[in-house]
C-alpha cells in the first residue's frame, strides 16, 4: 500500500517539539505556551511556561512528572489544563533528561530533581506575570516524592498537589521487585554502577521497560505498553519530546533505596493527595502515608478504581483531578499555606 507523501515520517532538522514562533511561543488562545530556559545549579533547564490569556499576575504551579519523564508527557497534560483555569503552569525537563543539560544522561537523581523544583520557583518569582504569594507544586507518580521534599524545604511554596503517587518506601520497593532480597540485589547493583562511574566516568544503563530484560526498571506489561511508544522519533513524533527508554543503573539507589516517610512527617503546608485503587502505589500505601501528614489542612480524594495510565492520558480522569486540584488551591487563598 502506498503511503501519501504528507504521511511519510522522517527526521526533522533541527529537532523541535512544536512550531515555535520567532519569540519561542505558541498561542493556544486560552493560554500562550512559551519555551523557557533557566539555570539549576549552573546547568540549563528547558521548560514550557503556559501563561493564561489576559493580563495581571497569576497564581502558578510547577509540575514534575513520573520517573525519567520529560515535560511532554503527563506534566504538559496537567499544565495545559491548569493554564485554562487561570494558572501559570511550568512543565520542565529535569536535569539529565530531555532537552535540559546534565551529565550523565538519563540519571535519576533525588537531589537534582529537588534542586530543579526550587530553581523553577526561583524562575517564576522573576516573572512579572506570576503572583509570588501563590506558587504551588504538583507531583505526579514518582514526582510526588521530590515535590514533597521541595515543598518542605522551600517556604515560598504555598500548597502541594500529589496525584497518583508512586510513593517510595521499602514496602513499595518490595511490591514492585517481589522480595527484600530482590530489592537488595538491585541496590547492590546500583552501588556498583555508581562506584564504576565515579572511578571511570562511564555510566552503565538499564532499560526502563522491556519485554526481554528481567532487570528493566519497571516490569509490568501495562507500564511497558504505555512507555514504548515514547521513544519514537521523526517529524511525526518529535512533539513527544526526548524521552529515552533507558536509565543509568546507579539511578536505582535513588528509587528503590529512597524513603519518603521522613519528609511526609515534615509536611506542614496545605496538601491534596489524589489517588485510586489501581494507581501506582496501590490502595494501602497512600492511605497510610496520608495519615502521617501533620498538615492541619489536608485532603485525600479517592477516585475509585481508576488506574495509573488514566492519570496520564484519559481526558475525563485528567479533568477530574485537575478541577479538584484547582478547587483546593483556590480555597487556600493568596497568602495562607
Amino acid at each position: 500500500m502506498n503511503t501519501p507523501t504528507h504521511l511519510q515520517d522522517g527526521a526533522s532538522t533541527p529537532f523541535e517539539t512544536q512550531p515555535w514562533d520567532a519569540h519561542a511561543r505558541v498561542d493556544a488562545h486560552a493560554y500562550v505556551a512559551e519555551r523557557v530556559r533557566y539555570a539549576s545549579h549552573g546547568t540549563e533547564v528547558v521548560g514550557n511556561l503556559l501563561l493564561p490569556a489576559g493580563g495581571g499576575r497569576h497564581p502558578a504551579v510547577v509540575v514534575i512528572g513520573p520517573v525519567a519523564s520529560v515535560k511532554e508527557q503527563a506534566p504538559m497534560q496537567y499544565a495545559s489544563r491548569l493554564a485554562r483555569e487561570g494558572y501559570a503552569a511550568l512543565a520542565f525537563d529535569p536535569r539529565h533528561h530531555g532537552e535540559s543539560g546534565g551529565l550523565p544522561r538519563r540519571r535519576e537523581s533525588r537531589q537534582a530533581k529537588v534542586e530543579d523544583l526550587i530553581a523553577s520557583v526561583d524562575y517564576l518569582l522573576g516573572r512579572a506575570e506570576v503572583d509570588a504569594a501563590r506558587i504551588h507544586l504538583l507531583g505526579i507518580c514518582q514526582g510526588v516524592n521530590w515535590a514533597i521534599e521541595a515543598a518542605v524545604l522551600d517556604p515560598r511554596v504555598r500548597a502541594l498537589g500529589l496525584i497518583a503517587g508512586h510513593y517510595l518506601t521499602p514496602e513499595t520497593a518490595r511490591l514492585y521487585l517481589g522480595s527484600s532480597e530482590q530489592v537488595q540485589r538491585r541496590l547492590l547493583r546500583a552501588e556498583q554502577a555508581r562506584e564504576h562511574f565515579q572511578r571511570t566516568g562511564e555510566a552503565s544503563y538499564i532499560p526502563i521497560v522491556s519485554a526481554e530484560d528481567p532487570d528493566a526498571l519497571l516490569g509490568a506489561q501495562v507500564i511497558r505498553e504505555f512507555y514504548e511508544r515514547w521513544s519514537c522519533r521523526g517529524a511525526f513524533w518529535n512533539f513527544h519530546g526526548l524521552w529515552e527508554n533507558r536509565i543509568t543503573a546507579m539511578s536505582e539507589s535513588d528509587i528503590w533505596g529512597h524513603q519518603v516517610e521522613p519528609w511526609i512527617g515534615r509536611l506542614e503546608l496545605r496538601t491534596l493527595m489524589i489517588h485510586a485503587d489501581r494507581a501506582a502505589s496501590g490502595p494501602a500505601i497512600p492511605r497510610e502515608l496520608f495519615a502521617r501528614i501533620p498538615a492541619k489542612s489536608k485532603q485525600l480524594l479517592w477516585l475509585g478504581t481508576r488506574n495509573q495510565m488514566q492519570f496520564y492520558e484519559d481526558p475525563l480522569t485528567l479533568d477530574v483531578a485537575t478541577q479538584s486540584l484547582v478547587g483546593f488551591l483556590r480555597a487556600a487563598g493568596p497568602t495562607h499555606p
